[in-house]
C-alpha cells in the first residue's frame, strides 16, 4: 500500500465545488514558537520547492515533524491515498432503516492500518438506504466517481424510493471542504455514472419512477467551469449539459460503472459473468456504439481505468484480473488471486489496482495490487474499518492537515 504514495500528482482540485472560498495557504507560521525552517538557511518558499522534487513522500515523513506537516500542507503537492465510502454492516445489524454514509481514509505514509473519517458532509446528512423490505434480494446502490482530485457522490435512494441527491455533493481533500455541484437536469438513481476529461456524467436510471425519456437520457457536468466563470455568468454556466440519448433503455436496471477510457465512456447492462449488453459514448462525438464483442466477453466483474488509458477488470467468478488489449479485441490476465473471487467494486490509480470485496462473517478487505510490476503482484491486503462495509472505492489525494 506504502508504493501508491510514491506517485505524486498535481494539485487539480476544483475550488468551484467549495462552499467557501480558498485562501492562499502560507506554506508556514512565523509566530509559531516550534516552528523550525524547512531547510536552514533558505527561505521557507524556496525550500518548499526544492524538497517538491522528491518523489518519495515516505522520505520526507521520516526525517523531522517540520518536513511531516509539510507534506499534508494544502500548498504542497499531494501524493495520493485510498478512500471508502461504508455503511454499517448489515450482517450485524437486523434494522433495515437508512443509516448516514461515511467515508474514511487510509493513509499510506503515517499510517497502513488506520482508517481516518473524513469531515461530516453539509447539513441535512445524506442518509441512503441500501437495503428495502420491496427489494429483499438486492442492495441499492450509492454511485460517486472521482475526478480532478474530487470526490462527487451522484446516485442514492431515500427510504421512499425516490432520488437521494437533486445535485451532486463533492469533497475537496486537499482543501478538506464539502460542497454542491449545479442541480442535476433530472435526478436518478439506478443510473449510468462515470468521468472523462475532468466532466461527469449520468446517464439512463430511474427518477422517482420510471420513464423512457429518462432511462435513454444523458448529461454532462464540466467540473472545469471554475469560480471565475460562474461569477462572471452568475452560475448559469456551470450546469449539466443535455447529450446524445442512448439508443435504448435497457441500461436502467442496475447501478453502472461508466469506465472513462480513451475518450470514451465504457459500460455494461449486467454485472457478473452473465449475459449482457455493452455501450460506448464517445466523448468528443457526442455518439453511441456497439461495444466491441471482445471486450463484452471478458467483463465479468468491476472494472476500472488507469489513468483512462489502461483498462483493467476482475472475474469476479475465477478471482482473475486481466487487462484489454484494444488491438486484438481481447483481455490479457496478469493475476490470479484467490482473494479476489467475490470481487464488488474496484478503483485504479497510482500503478495500483484496489479491489473490494465482502467476507464471511461481515465486513470486507481491500486487495490492492501493483500492476506496475513484472509480474503484477499483491502488495497489500487491508480490512474496510471495524463494523462497516464498503459500498465504493476511490484512490485520490491525499487529505490535507489542519495546522
Amino acid at each position: 500500500m506504502e508504493e501508491m504514495a510514491q506517485a505524486p500528482i498535481p494539485n487539480t482540485a476544483i475550488t468551484a465545488v467549495s462552499s467557501t472560498p480558498t485562501k492562499r495557504q502560507k506554506t508556514t507560521d512565523l509566530s509559531d514558537p516550534d516552528h523550525q525552517p524547512l531547510l536552514p538557511g533558505l527561505p521557507d518558499h524556496i525550500a518548499q520547492l526544492i524538497l517538491s522534487l522528491v518523489h518519495r513522500p515516505t522520505t520526507l515523513y521520516s526525517v523531522c515533524r517540520s518536513w511531516r506537516r509539510l507534506l499534508y500542507s494544502p500548498s504542497f503537492p499531494p501524493f495520493l491515498s485510498l478512500y471508502a465510502l461504508v455503511l454499517p454492516d448489515q450482517s450485524q445489524s437486523q434494522s433495515q432503516s437508512h443509516h448516514s454514509l461515511e467515508i474514511y481514509t487510509l493513509d499510506p505514509i503515517s499510517s497502513s492500518d488506520n482508517w481516518q473519517a473524513l469531515p461530516p458532509p453539509p447539513d441535512p446528512p445524506l442518509r441512503p438506504v441500501l437495503r428495502h423490505p420491496s427489494f429483499l434480494s438486492r442492495n441499492l446502490p450509492i454511485q460517486s466517481v472521482s475526478v480532478s482530485g474530487n470526490l462527487v457522490l451522484l446516485a442514492a435512494t431515500t427510504d421512499n424510493l425516490v432520488p437521494a441527491l437533486p445535485r451532486p455533493l463533492v469533497f475537496n481533500p486537499v482543501s478538506r471542504s464539502w460542497g454542491f455541484g449545479p442541480p442535476i437536469g433530472t435526478p436518478r438513481r439506478w443510473c449510468a455514472a462515470g468521468t472523462a476529461h475532468g466532466e461527469v456524467f449520468v446517464a439512463s436510471g430511474i427518477g422517482s419512477h420510471y420513464t423512457p425519456d429518462v432511462a435513454r437520457s444523458v448529461e454532462k457536468w464540466d467540473l472545469g467551469r471554475n469560480n471565475s466563470v460562474r461569477r462572471r455568468s452568475n452560475g448559469r454556466s456551470w450546469k449539466w449539459e443535455k447529450l446524445e440519448p442512448m439508443r435504448d433503455a435497457k441500461f436502467s436496471r442496475e447501478a453502472i460503472d461508466a469506465v472513462g477510457w480513451r475518450g470514451k465512456l465504457c459500460m455494461v447492462n449486467v454485472k457478473g459473468g452473465s449475459a449482457k449488453q455493452g455501450a460506448i459514448y464517445d466523448v468528443g462525438a457526442d455518439d453511441w456504439s456497439e461495444m466491441p464483442d471482445g471486450m463484452i466477453s471478458g467483463w465479468r466483474g468491476p472494472a476500472a481505468a488507469m489513468d483512462e488509458e489502461t483498462l483493467y477488470a476482475v472475474d469476479e467468478t475465477k478471482g482473475v484480473l486481466r487487462k484489454y488489449d484494444a488491438g486484438a479485441d481481447g483481455w490479457e490476465e496478469i493475476l490470479a488471486e484467490e482473494r479476489l473471487v467475490g470481487a464488488e467494486q474496484m478503483a485504479a490509480g497510482g500503478g495500483r489496482v484496489c479491489v473490494v470485496r465482502c467476507v464471511e462473517g461481515g465486513g470486507g478487505i481491500v486487495v490492492v495490487v501493483d500492476v506496475v510490476a513484472s509480474p503484477a503482484r499483491v502488495c497489500g491486503v487491508l480490512d474496510v474499518p471495524v463494523g462497516f462495509q464498503a459500498v465504493a472505492v476511490h484512490v485520490l489525494p491525499r487529505m490535507s492537515r489542519p495546522d
